[in-house]
């Protein structure tokens, strides 16, 4: 599951990066209001991207723990993590009742 949606977030990458590049600011070539709007879905598109980012670093954290044979394993009370969290979130790094409890763990 890791891997898979790792190549799907691969997959849109491109496309994404492209549509986080600066917004032209030429008046003769683009109204006001086209220009706002482009910077709005600019700013969404960078959001996204980091948000993409960030799932990447959680994938490539959670292959690293397979590898080390940590996997499932909570990081806070290092009780196993149920499987039915980890298949809701194969990356999740906490046990529900630490994830209740504490501030969230970021990988």
């Amino acid at each position: 599951m890791l891997e898979a949606r790792r190549a799907a977030l691969d997959a849109v990458a491109d496309y994404a990066s492209s549509a986080a590049d600066t917004v032209e600011l030429d008046q003769t070539r683009v109204g006001r209001l086209s220009r706002m709007d482009a910077i709005q879905s600019q700013a969404m598109a960078r959001e996204t991207l980091r948000r993409r980012q960030l799932e990447l670093t959680r994938i490539e954290a959670a292959l690293k723990r397979i590898d080390s044979g940590e996997y499932g394993l909570c990081l806070r009370c290092d009780e196993a993590i149920a499987p039915a969290r980890l298949r809701f979130d194969p990356a999740v790094l906490v046990c529900v009742e630490c994830a209740a409890t504490a501030p969230m763990v970021t990988a």
